[in-house]
């Protein structure tokens, strides 16, 4: 695993954060360092396929990134006839997540096909599970009720939507401290103060989270039945979503 110092060189470039190949490179070391409970996640999709994946469905892994949460799927499905769709708009995680896919190939295990696409624009259907790890925050906020419903229409009765997301807090005073927590999370991680704030600026108007209550509102109007947070660490959390 590559470590991510991305953002301690002195030569890194001051924009936005892309999912650049430089970041393809050290993004397992970066999520395990950044995201607390990141881990935690991973277990839980992979419980949640194997209770909730039926036989012959399609599941989605939208956003794929490195495709963390596919294997997650792929290792949690007990039933037949499955397979796996995992997008992103990233070509160097698409072609990275491609190899990693393919060295964790077995003839047992379900299938899995590794789009270079949209996930705007990808058709959802017969789906008995959804995963967004941490992906709607980078989506345009006025796409996310349309990508959420789309979720919804394609999936199968009884399917399951597992969102994953970083959150705002409607309080301002737990939200700097849900922040300042975050950030010592990262320097016993040991990122420098740098690197942290860097990261930060990079972030700004590319990552825009949202409130609990948002993403429970807009499930809610796009028609599931029963959401809960069943993982929350600081301002990161994960809501499951039933049809």
């Amino acid at each position: 695993m590559s470590k991510d110092e991305i953002y301690a060189k002195a030569e890194t470039p001051d924009r936005p954060f892309r999912f650049n190949a430089a970041v393809a490179e050290v993004f397992p070391d970066m999520l395990r360092r950044s995201i607390p409970g990141y881990a935690a996640s991973l277990e839980a999709i992979s419980s949640l396929a194997a209770r909730y994946v039926s036989e012959n469905s399609t599941c989605y892994d939208l956003g794929c990134s490195l495709g963390a949460a596919t294997l997650a799927m792929r290792n949690g499905i007990r039933m037949p006839g499955c397979h796996i769709v995992a997008v992103d708009n990233a070509a160097a995680m698409v072609a990275r997540c491609r190899d990693i896919v393919a060295a964790d190939a077995d003839e047992h295990q379900t299938s899995v096909e590794v789009r270079h696409a949209d996930i705007l624009e990808t058709v959802i259907e017969n789906a008995s599970m959804v995963v967004m790890n941490y992906t709607l925050q980078f989506l345009d906020v006025s796409a996310r009720d349309t990508i959420v419903q789309r979720i919804f229409d394609g999936l199968m009765p009884g399917g399951l939507f597992l969102l994953s997301e970083k959150v705002v807090d409607e309080d301002a005073h737990m939200e700097e401290l849900l922040v300042d927590l975050h950030h010592e999370h990262k320097r016993r991680n040991d990122y420098s103060q740098l690197e942290i704030s860097r990261k930060r600026a990079a972030l700004e108007n590319v990552l825009l989270p949202e409130s609990v209550a948002r993403h429970r509102t807009r499930l809610k109007a796009a028609g599931f039945a029963h959401t809960a947070v069943w993982l929350r660490y600081f301002n990161f959390v994960s809501i499951v979503a039933i049809k």
